[in-house]
């Protein structure tokens, strides 16, 4: 147990005491009273309804956490990575297996142990509010097709990290990170197509009203737009959404069902004049470009670290390796992580109010008001946040400050 063990042990706690203190000043503010702005949606019994939602998820967020901390702290005092460490070691020499194994052993791990936390919130939390439409047969159907999906897609970049560290040495980070440029490159181009239609059926919007407007709006703004999709999140909740990716000929529009169903066709047009302002704002652009050149930052000091044994053995083997060192330097880097987090949330949330002036600019901006209204009342989102939690978590503007800056 060197120093960097201490250190890490005090990480993880501090780290846990800051988020169990933001919760707490979260929850205090449940009792405030419904805002006026929203008072027109949230009458005193749906307004009642939602707070009980957040009390609850309040709740269950604190034993999830607590259980989650008191499961890494025992895998780091009484030696379980070690432990797993020493499987991977009876079963192969090879490097690259090795670290396979011992990913593979503790994420599935992990998973099943924290499965039951995810079971309940489904079917007991929200299914009680109203939430849920997930079968059990599709909720673990998903996690399969989560567990291949991360041995292929995972697997696969994590065994070229290794190759380049092999033949590269401590440069290997240059060669990391152009793999994972490109990688983060072709998933925003075609995650839609390749990665969604796995869990989801997607169909082109339906000829109508609907697909007019918005396609007379896209014509209005100068915005091709050949790509409307419809997803079916109807099959695992009512809660809605809309969003946008690619970019060139692979860019697309994606509604879900449960928005068209909640949403009037104008409020409907008006959240995707939002999307189309992030667009023409390059939003998008700048995020791409943010995640990869922070990710190369990451890479890069990984590449100071990842030959010091402390670093390996401060999760508690007795043997250094790539693999124990990877998990050693990703606890040591989360407060730096937490850090451009919170940049990248405060860029966000600039990019969210940018986004309304455009849709209010370009479209109108009450019915983009009533949209979320309506979006926040069936999703019984937090309208009273505390502003500490809003700077630590929020990527979004709270709805109240939304519709004073659309008003404005």
């Amino acid at each position: 147990m060197n120093q960097l063990f201490y250190l890490i042990i005090t990480i993880l706690i501090v780290q846990f005491i800051l988020e169990t203190v933001l919760e707490f000043l979260n929850a205090k503010k449940y009792k405030d009273p419904v805002p006026e702005d929203v008072s027109d949606v949230f009458d005193d019994e749906a307004y009642a309804r939602s707070q009980e939602y957040k009390r609850t998820r309040y709740q269950f967020g604190l034993l999830t956490s607590t259980f989650s901390l008191l499961l890494t702290l025992a895998f780091l005092v009484f030696g379980g990575f070690e432990w797993i460490d020493q499987i991977v070691r009876s079963l192969t020499d090879n490097t690259t297996v090795m670290a396979l194994l011992f990913f593979g052993i503790i994420l599935i791990g992990s998973d099943v142990l924290t499965t039951p936390f995810s079971y309940y919130s489904t079917f007991v939390i929200e299914e009680k509010f109203g939430f849920n439409k997930t079968t059990k047969s599709l909720f673990f159907l998903d996690k399969l097709k989560g567990w291949v999906m991360l041995a292929i897609v995972g697997g696969g970049i994590l065994a070229l990290i290794i190759g380049f560290f092999q033949w590269a040495g401590s440069s290997f980070w240059i060669y990391a990170w152009g793999l994972v440029a490109l990688f983060t490159v072709f998933m925003n181009l075609f995650y839609s197509k390749l990665i969604v239609p796995l869990f989801n059926k997607q169909t082109p919007l339906e000829e109508g009203s609907l697909k007019s407007k918005i396609e007379t709006y896209a014509q209005k703004v100068g915005f091709e737009l050949n790509k409307i999709i419809v997803i079916d999140g109807s099959k695992r909740s009512t809660k809605a959404n809309a969003y946008f990716s690619g970019f060139g000929k692979e860019k697309r529009v994606t509604l879900y069902d449960t928005l068209i169903n909640d949403l009037d066709e104008e409020e409907i047009v008006a959240v995707l004049a939002h999307e189309v302002g992030h667009y023409k704002r390059r939003h998008i652009v700048f995020n791409l470009t943010a995640s990869v050149l922070l990710m190369g930052l990451t890479l890069f000091i990984l590449s100071i670290f990842i030959n010091n044994p402390e670093v390996s053995l401060s999760i508690g083997v007795s043997q250094p390796s790539f693999h124990a060192a990877l998990v050693g330097f990703g606890i040591l880097y989360s407060p730096i992580s937490e850090i451009t987090g919170l940049i990248m949330n405060h860029l966000s949330r600039k990019f969210e109010y940018q986004a309304d002036d455009y849709a209010k600019n370009t479209y109108g901006a009450v019915p983009l008001i009533t949209s979320l209204k309506k979006l926040s009342k069936n999703s019984l989102s937090n309208l009273t946040p505390h502003p500490a939690y809003v700077f630590m978590h929020y990527s979004h503007p709270p709805l109240t400050d939304r519709i004073k800056n659309l008003k404005a």
